[in-house]
């Protein structure tokens, strides 16, 4: 179980309803929990991708800590251009896909 930060941009308000009942709103439209595992974590996101997928409105990020990832974060990302996290030369940068 890892920190979880969810960021939401322009999203319907059941968004809101949702990750509020899970995650702890910290300021509008960033949501948090300090322990959720990755089962739950992966189900939140199947919500969220089902959703965002009939309307595709608006922007949601969802980051965690992931030992096995460059920089150790896990990055999920719906709406804006794909991102992933990569390491350069020793530095971590968000790489943009086309």
């Amino acid at each position: 179980m890892s920190l979880t930060v969810v960021v939401t941009r322009d999203v319907e308000d059941r968004y809101r309803g949702f990750l509020s009942s899970l995650m702890l709103e910290v300021s509008a439209g960033v949501y948090l929990s300090p322990r959720l595992n990755a089962g739950v974590r992966d189900r939140v996101w199947t919500v969220m991708t089902d959703w965002h997928g009939h309307l595709n409105r608006g922007a949601i990020l969802m980051t965690w800590a992931a030992p096995d990832e460059p920089g150790g974060i896990g990055l999920r990302v719906l709406g804006d251009a794909p991102k992933s996290l990569a390491v350069v030369d020793g530095l971590m940068l968000v790489k943009r896909s086309a």
